[in-house]
């Protein structure tokens, strides 16, 4: 049996096109944001891929439906939806075969990009190695996609709440493809530049899409994350965010937040700390992804 796939009528005109087509994922929807700020984030970050020449492709499962592409109603009610699972790869299946609603993480979104035939996909941060992972073991499930599926995915580096050392080593023991845009250092989420040295540079969208061409004829398994840096009038410095960070960390701890809670309890105990800079940083760093993962995807369609 073939999984039936469910394209927005823009997204369906791209495939019979042959236009580039950049995935989006959902959760930042249902997750990330309050309504109707997560809508218009959403519709904004799509404008920004249509402006640079592709075809934005939403994806979630809508009681039971994958859907790749969303239309602007189908937006409005994931916006609005209550009790919408998180998904990735263990429970994506699960989802769909019970009739379930559920926004996509950045590796259910990888594996259902994947299925339609979508090579490059724009994010805000992958998931990672938790700090403390030593003893609690969490590690986000986005790791092992990325060695699995060959998606190229833009983001703005890991979460900077992650432990990114660990994070950047257990990405090179997969053989995962770590790209930084645009310069040498591994760019840490809010803050343009870490104290991490990026595995690999590209300056161009052009060479990583050769990259990835490359890497399809070799026969290598999975994807290439590409590390692409906040812009600078978004960004938030490495010295004003990290004390943050920790305080939100060791509040987690205290209050037992585990599992799949603790990035959204960080994430909002931050927004609360900065006023909504680290909000506002989000949004941008998001659009700046969408932008460069045009490029990728149109240099991909040209090739």
């Amino acid at each position: 049996m073939t999984l039936p796939l469910h394209y927005s009528d823009e997204v369906a005109a791209a495939r019979e096109n042959g236009a580039p087509i950049v995935a989006l994922e959902s959760t930042i929807i249902t997750h990330g944001m309050p309504f109707p700020q997560n809508v218009e984030t959403a519709r904004a970050v799509e404008t920004v891929i249509r402006d640079n020449g592709a075809v934005p492709a939403t994806i979630a499962v809508l009681e039971g439906r994958l859907h790749i592409g969303l239309n602007d109603t189908q937006l409005d009610a994931l916006g609005q939806a209550q009790g919408v699972a998180k998904l990735s790869r263990a429970d994506m299946a699960a989802c769909i075969a019970t009739g379930g609603t559920g926004a996509t993480t950045v590796a259910a979104t990888m594996i259902a990009a994947h299925l339609a035939g979508i090579s490059v996909f724009a994010t805000g941060g992958i998931g990672g190695v938790h700090r403390g992972a030593e003893n609690s073991f969490d590690i986000s499930a986005d790791l092992q996609e990325l060695s699995k599926t060959p998606v190229t995915v833009v983001a703005a580096g890991a979460k900077a709440i992650l432990d990114l050392p660990k994070t950047l080593e257990v990405l090179e023991t997969l053989g995962v493809p770590v790209i930084a845009y645009g310069q040498d250092s591994f760019p840490a989420f809010w803050s343009r530049i870490s104290d991490l040295a990026a595995p690999l540079r590209m300056d161009s969208a052009e060479q990583i899409a050769s990259a990835a061409i490359t890497r399809a004829q070799m026969g290598l398994e999975g994807g290439q994350l590409v590390a692409n840096p906040i812009p600078v009038e978004a960004e938030i410095p490495r010295e004003v965010i990290t004390p943050v960070i920790e305080e939100a960390l060791t509040a987690a701890e205290t209050e037992g937040i585990s599992a799949k809670q603790v990035t959204p309890y960080l994430l909002d105990r931050i927004f609360h700390a900065t006023d909504g800079a680290s909000l506002a940083a989000n949004i941008s760093l998001v659009k700046n992804n969408a932008e460069l993962a045009s490029k990728i995807a149109r240099a991909l369609a040209k090739a």
